[in-house]
């Protein structure tokens, strides 16, 4: 028997229109906070941040998105990629009134906040990262091990989606109820959603950049050896930045261990406002 679960929202629910296309997002919280924007895993959807939300709006305003192919937003009529998440981002903070916020994204969320704070670094009060790696270096060993992983979603969508969805949700989660919920948050990604999902290796090159906001990494101890290896070696060559691995916790690990992430992430952002 399938179990499901429901996702019941406090949060207003709103769109911007760009470029043809209609991205939806989530706002809740403190409206006086400052501003926590968090940037989801490929295939899920901004219920991959239930677990901050209601932790984060007491003191900020948090902002959730569905990006491109995802969720409640889909694929739109114009030819933009999901690449074009920081231009969407940029977009909800303008519609907002907010001039700066803490990005926080989580696998392909951790690449598109880099990009976010590569082209609008006045906008990033701080950029978090959990479960990606630095797209400042090229990165041949990733692109070898995610050219193989997309050749087995390949494979598994021409026979079955719902296979390939849950495997998606299985292998980015140790815990079954967040599986379920990645699961859930999958159904709404489809064939045609991979349309948007191409040019990705291009926001990976070799770049000589100043950081000029704090950065958090983290990866989730239960992760794959590559994606731990990717993390620790980002770090080492930023020394500025701070680092965690967070205990009994997979890729996702703010949905796998929420209060660890949570209390992780409130102290980071909190201590460098």
């Amino acid at each position: 028997m399938e179990v499901t679960i429901q996702i019941e929202s406090k949060a207003d629910h709103k769109t911007i229109r760009h470029n043809g296309n209609t991205i939806h997002y989530f706002v809740s919280g403190n409206e006086h906070g400052k501003t926590v924007v968090f940037l989801h895993p490929a295939f899920g959807d901004h219920r991959c941040f239930d677990g901050q939300t209601d932790y984060f709006s007491a003191n900020y305003q948090v902002l959730t998105v569905d990006m491109l192919g995802h969720g409640l937003t889909g694929v739109g009529k114009s030819k933009d990629k999901i690449s074009a998440t920081a231009a969407h981002v940029a977009k909800i903070l303008e519609s907002e009134n907010r001039v700066r916020a803490h990005i926080a994204g989580v696998s392909l969320g951790a690449l598109l906040a880099q990009d976010f704070a590569l082209k609008y670094p006045n906008k990033v009060l701080s950029l978090t990262a959990l479960g990606g790696y630095n797209i400042n270096r090229k990165q041949p060993e990733v692109a070898k091990s995610q050219g193989l992983e997309m050749l087995k979603w390949f494979i598994m969508m021409i026979f079955s989606m719902n296979a390939f969805r849950r495997y998606t949700a299985n292998v980015s989660a140790i815990n079954e109820a967040e599986q379920i919920r990645l699961y859930e948050s999958a159904k709404n990604f489809t064939r045609k959603s991979f349309t948007v999902m191409s040019g990705l290796g291009r926001l990976i090159a070799d770049r000589n950049i100043e950081r000029r906001y704090p950065l958090l990494i983290l990866s989730g101890e239960k992760d794959n050896e590559l994606a731990l290896k990717m993390a620790k070696q980002w770090h080492e060559n930023d020394s500025g930045s701070e680092f965690h691995i967070i205990a009994n916790a997979g890729h996702c690990a703010n949905m796998d261990n929420a209060e660890a992430f949570n209390g992780i992430l409130m102290n980071f952002i909190t201590t460098r406002e």
